[in-house]
């Protein structure tokens, strides 16, 4: 009676699972130069041994059970394409390692306080670049540490409705719009190829805008007044609001306004920016202005 013959096929599930420790390291080998390291101390290694130029190369697969049998064929399988397409696998492993690298220190926050201290030199407003800052960290939470060129339009579209849902659509506007300008930076500096902020426009909720009619005669301008003098709120916002009615500045100004801007003696008040010395002034009568400080 002949004898069957059984092809070998390479190890099982079992057979690595029962491999046991020695004295030395050993092999049990797979197929197509994989093959399972065996350590004394009974840790399994999955690596796999192939030829390239000649030379004799080894490349690690990682630890069983973290990698199974299954997937570690399918590596296998992986890296004979590449082989085949005149790859060397392993030093396609240090080049993805080394992309790696440089993607995190391009991440979306790090692009993004790139734009901001390039903003602040070109001379924007303090207030202006503040509010871009708030605006930018709105996002750090989600995207901040993900690299700037692997960001998905569908990635920020939910950050933007989660502060779209909380009824603050202007806000959610003002982050796509802010988030835009540091793609754009970043597709400037070979970070980026594409502003995703850009694709989601209509995405989001725009309000209506309500304008309100000026006030243009004298007696409009009197109601106005009385009304700031008939105001029970907090006493610091009535004092601002008279000192708005009398120099008509923009109101962020006013809130950052600081006493060395003022001179009392003169009834003067100068607006500095982070640019310097604007050479416009605003005249207060000094009584007023001292009744007001004191």
């Amino acid at each position: 009676m002949a004898k069957s013959s059984t092809r070998r096929t390479g190890l099982t599930a079992n057979a690595v699972k029962g491999a046991k420790p020695r004295d030395k390291p050993y092999k049990l080998s797979d197929r197509d130069g994989l093959y399972l390291l065996v350590k004394p101390t009974g840790v399994r290694y999955w690596r796999m041994n192939y030829r390239f130029d000649g030379q004799q190369r080894t490349l690690s697969f990682g630890r069983w059970p973290e990698i199974l049998l299954g997937e570690a064929r399918e590596m296998l399988l992986e890296v004979r394409r590449k082989l085949a397409k005149g790859v060397d696998p392993l030093e396609q492993a240090k080049l993805d390692k080394i992309a790696k690298t440089l993607a995190a220190t391009n991440s979306f926050e790090v692009v993004a306080e790139e734009w901001l201290d390039k903003i602040e030199k070109e001379g924007i407003a303090p207030m202006t670049l503040k509010r871009a800052r708030w605006l930018l960290t709105q996002t750090f939470s989600s995207i901040g540490r993900r690299p700037i060129s692997e960001i998905s339009a569908h990635e920020l579209l939910l950050i933007l409705k989660k502060v779209e849902a909380t009824g603050r659509y202007d806000t959610a506007n003002r982050i796509r719009s802010t988030c835009s300008q540091v793609f754009r930076y970043a597709i400037a500096t070979a970070r980026a190829e594409h502003d995703i902020a850009t694709d989601l426009r209509g995405a989001l909720i725009t309000p209506r805008e309500n304008h309100r009619p000026a006030i243009t005669t004298p007696r409009e301008a009197g109601a106005l007044l009385r009304a700031i003098e008939d105001y029970d709120g907090s006493p610091l916002t009535r004092t601002a609001l008279r000192l708005l009615s009398h120099v008509f500045v923009r109101p962020g100004e006013l809130r950052w306004a600081e006493w060395k801007e003022f001179d009392l003696g003169k009834g003067v008040w100068t607006v500095w920016t982070c640019t310097g010395f604007v050479p416009v002034t605003y005249f207060i009568k000094p009584a007023w202005l001292r009744r007001r400080a004191g």
